[in-house]
């Protein structure tokens, strides 16, 4: 994985029409939008064709990243996430309805590539998201990393929106209160 700094440049580059600059970008991270996509989605099929579209989105709107809002990756992962949720949203493909299961967390150990690139913090982090009740991991999970919505929640966990509002606001604040912000 290349530094935050060079990907900054390859995306700058990528903004002048630098087609070399967007296959190096391209191919140093591929494989954690692919990631991010996946998890979300569950199917191959759409996951390649939601990173296509990604990218697509990158070289397109290359001009538009700015490094002090956001780090490169971090730009990127939400223009892929943000794809990937307006599929599930959509449900013409995939159906909460039709495919509960798709929409599930993740298996509890994730892959060893993604095992091998988590940071310290994000182990923090998981390591707080572990000592919720189980059924707050659950909500928190969903919420957060899955993007369902409060009414999706709410109906999963058969209780009021305003209720899972609570819920995810104290598991929220006991997450801050372990990472010790």
């Amino acid at each position: 994985m290349l530094t935050p700094a060079e990907l900054v440049e390859l995306i700058e580059a990528v903004a002048k029409g630098d087609q070399a600059a967007f296959e190096r970008l391209y191919a140093a991270t591929r494989a954690k939008l692919y990631g991010v996509v996946l998890r979300i989605l569950r199917r191959q099929d759409l996951a390649e064709e939601v990173i296509q579209e990604t990218y697509v989105n990158i070289w397109n709107s290359a001009g538009r990243f700015n490094s002090a809002l956001s780090s490169p990756i971090t730009w990127m992962a939400s223009i892929a996430r943000n794809r990937a949720i307006d599929i599930v949203r959509k449900k013409s493909e995939v159906s909460i309805e039709e495919e509960p299961q798709a929409m599930e967390v993740a298996a509890e150990s994730p892959d060893p590539l993604a095992r091998r690139e988590m940071t310290e913090e994000l182990k923090r982090l998981l390591e707080c998201i572990g000592r919720l009740e189980p059924d707050r991991q659950r909500l928190v999970l969903l919420a957060y990393y899955n993007g369902w919505s409060r009414e999706q929640l709410a109906e999963k966990f058969a209780a009021p929106v305003n209720t899972v509002k609570t819920w995810l606001r104290r598991s929220m604040l006991d997450i801050r209160e372990c990472l010790g912000l």
